[in-house]
């Protein structure tokens, strides 16, 4: 996406990109546009009334034709409000629905982005893309755009009603428009660099709130409280100083707005004055209707200047947000199979993989597993274990090689296909701050209570959780922060086992057990492994030695493969790390 160039005032295809979601509502903007244009036509029409009334009921009495003119005047603001309400209720209705579309779609996009993307970018970064800036957006309908165009109508109908008054009042009220010219165009360029940093600010600041509260603990262990709080005061103070800039521009142009309208109407009140007594072609109904003219057309200026703003905030917004749809680190679902009945038989084949570049995670990978048995990937951290797992999820993209299961190559597969027949429990176990109900249902609208209590009961996971306040309706905490890490590993089990995976995968799932539910997770995963293609990652060996096939990983290659039996009578590196964990669980 083009970046805008500085000084520009306005980003022209950004703002078309924003205009094409709000094609589905053109009814609604018509109808916006429409009373905008009535709008412009109503408001020089009270002091043209005011001026007629004057000169014609006041100055030569008439007390009835004016008691008419006021009820015509009266009548006309009541019009002119009706139509004002039906503006601003659509306006701001086409801005809230077009950030409703604009927020599901970035959404989806960020469900479908690679993890690479989400390891490069702070969580509060999208949490603010995907609220604040989309939020400026609305502002775009309901403040920017529509505003602008009544407004730029509006004082070219003001100027043209002046102009056919009396042209000499005309150019005396015009006489100080270059000035504020001027002065418009320093506040436009000033404010727009101004509202571009305080977005900026906005994110850093976000990130660093989200970061730090998921971290909190690792602040608190390490005591390093005071340390955070002044990075934080730091940051707050840019965030501070960012929006005291824009303040300082409105407080600027806003004076000088009132101060030259102020000029505007003494040289009218001048020279139309001095009119009246010496020539008196000029009437005094015409100096009211022109003061009333010059603050009509001052106004709008000013609030071109505001609303201008108001849009070029929306824009940087939006800029932003089309940043994150623009990024084409998606998942690349280009396959068309779907696995209806999968055995289970994995096959990895000369596969390559890295983060970043060349820097080799695995290399040259080469192993099967057949249906239905249990692998074991065990090694040193940082040997590429769990790398295994993100690639055969397809979580991140081989660089090299293939990985198939039944002899299809996953990247043929669809990834909803793949995904639906391979179950992950990992070490840490996410839940979300919900009712168990539902963070094992995952609000999947096909599983029955029924189906999770018996599941359950067949797991060995009914009674703990009938144990718990309100059962299956349990709220937990955030991250699941009320229940133990044992527990929230029964709570995955069952999330698992509800699904029925033809591949299982335990990623240290069995690590942070606790002694009370030990038993029970034992017993659950028995029955989760039973039928079923398994993939244990484990440091304690001594949880896998049941096995059919044991890789030990080192440097993300294959070091040495084969049963536990067989790689014990090897003597090699297996034998050595069984026989050092053995004698120090002694």
């Amino acid at each position: 996406m083009k970046k805008n160039k500085t000084g520009e005032v306005l980003n022209i295809p950004l703002l078309k990109r924003v205009i094409v979601f709000a094609k589905p509502y053109k009814l609604q903007f018509s109808i916006a546009a429409l009373s905008a244009i009535i709008l412009s036509f109503l408001g020089p029409a009270r002091p043209m009334l005011i001026n007629y009334a004057i000169d014609n009921f006041i100055l030569i009495e008439d007390s009835k034709n004016l008691f008419r003119i006021t009820i015509l005047l009266v009548s006309l603001l009541f019009v002119e409000g009706f139509i004002q309400f039906f503006y601003m209720y659509l306006s701001n209705w086409i801005g809230q629905h077009v950030i409703l579309d604009l927020r599901k779609k970035i959404f989806k996009h960020i469900l479908s982005l690679k993890m690479t993307y989400f390891d490069n970018t702070p969580i509060g970064t999208l949490v603010t893309r995907a609220v604040s800036d989309i939020e400026t957006i609305a502002d775009i309908f309901s403040q920017g755009l529509l505003v602008i165009i009544a407004e730029i109508l509006k004082l070219v109908i003001v100027i043209a009603v002046m102009f056919y008054t009396d042209w000499r009042l005309t150019i005396i009220a015009l006489m100080t428009i270059p000035v504020l010219l001027i002065a418009t165009s320093w506040f436009k360029r000033n404010i727009k660099t101004s509202f571009q940093d305080v977005r900026t600010q906005v994110s850093n600041i976000n990130s660093f709130v989200q970061e730090h509260l998921v971290g909190m603990n690792i602040v608190q262990i390490f005591n390093r409280e005071k340390a955070e709080y002044k990075k934080f005061e730091e940051i707050n103070v840019e965030h501070r100083d960012a929006h005291l800039r824009s303040i300082f521009y409105y407080a600027v142009f806003f004076p000088i707005v009132e101060v030259l309208s102020a000029i505007s109407i003494g040289l009218i009140v001048w020279y139309g004055g001095e009119n009246i007594l010496s020539e008196n072609t000029i009437t005094p109904g015409e100096i009211i209707a022109f003061i009333l003219f010059i603050h009509m057309m001052f106004r709008p200026i000013r609030q071109l200047a505001d609303r201008f703003n108001v849009l070029q905030m929306g824009i940087v917004g939006s800029e932003r947000v089309f940043k994150i749809l623009d990024t084409e680190e998606k998942i690349t679902n280009t396959g068309t199979l779907e696995i209806g009945n999968l055995k289970g038989s994995i096959s990895f084949s000369n596969v390559w993989f890295a983060y970043k570049n060349d820097n080799w995670v695995l290399k040259d990978l080469n192993f099967d597993i057949e249906s239905g048995k249990m692998l074991a990937l065990v090694g040193q951290t940082g040997s590429g274990k769990s790398s295994i797992i993100r690639i055969l999820n397809r979580f991140y993209e081989i660089n090299k090689g293939s990985i198939t299961l039944d002899g299809i190559p996953i990247k043929d597969l669809l990834l909803s296909s793949l995904r639906k027949n391979i179950a992950l429990v990992q070490q840490e176990v996410f839940l979300f701050s919900d009712s168990l109900f539902n963070n094992i249902t995952l609000y999947d609208d096909t599983i029955q209570k029924e189906d999770i209590i018996n599941a359950a009961k067949q797991i060995g996971v009914h009674d703990f959780i009938k144990s718990l306040p309100n059962s299956y309706d349990y709220i937990v905490g955030e991250r699941g922060v009320t229940l133990s890490s044992g527990q929230r590993q029964l709570i995955a089990f069952l999330r698992v086992y509800l699904r029925n995976p033809k591949i299982l995968i335990l990623d240290e799932a069995t690590a942070s057990i606790d002694t009370e539910t030990e038993e029970l997770i034992q017993k659950a995963l028995a029955k989760l492994s039973q039928n079923r293609t398994t993939i244990i990652i484990a440091h304690r060996l001594s949880t896998i030695i049941q096995s059919d096939k044991i890789i030990l990983l080192k440097n993300g290659a294959v070091l040495e493969q084969g049963s536990h039996d067989e790689l014990i009578d090897k003597n090699g590196s297996y034998s050595e790390m069984y026989k050092n964990q053995s004698s120090n669980e002694k």
